[in-house]
């Protein structure tokens, strides 16, 4: 084989691996592969900043309320919450750092989750004013 048809075998092979990865999602879920006493679940992380646009920021108390009235009646069968510091570029471009609410939820009825979450995140935009609020889903395998 002379270089010229090494470099185009070569150049085909990639080609080949490059067009056979796009049909491919780009996660293979993990959950066909659950153990028992495991079921596959999704697992859903909600990044809530605290601090509110006009100055201020969010209390425990309103957070509280917040849970208690929007989330809990959604996922009454549990979630987790755990205090973080978060970092984020705004919309004008600056790069800012504020205390955090990182909510973890894990769904066994996906995709019937998406409208309850869709509703927590544009009832908590819209109580405080922010501007998005930070979502992440992966396939988990779940149960206890």
């Amino acid at each position: 084989m002379t270089r010229g048809q090494r470099t185009g075998a070569l150049g085909a092979g990639c080609l080949f691996l490059v067009l056979s990865a796009c049909g491919q999602p780009a996660i293979q879920p993990a959950t066909s592969a659950c153990i028992a006493p495991l079921v596959p679940a999704l697992e859903v992380n909600l990044y809530f900043g605290r601090e509110k646009p006009g100055g201020g920021e969010v209390s425990d108390a309103e957070w509280a309320s917040f849970v208690a009235e929007s989330v809990t009646p959604r996922f009454p069968a549990g979630l987790t919450v755990i205090d973080a510091r978060g970092q984020h570029r705004d919309p004008q471009g600056r790069i800012g750092s504020e205390r955090t609410k990182l909510m973890v939820i894990v769904v066994f009825d996906a995709p019937a989750h998406r409208e309850k979450v869709g509703a927590i995140v544009e009832g908590y935009r819209a109580r405080f004013g922010q501007h998005g609020v930070f979502r992440v889903e992966q396939p988990v395998c779940a149960g206890g």
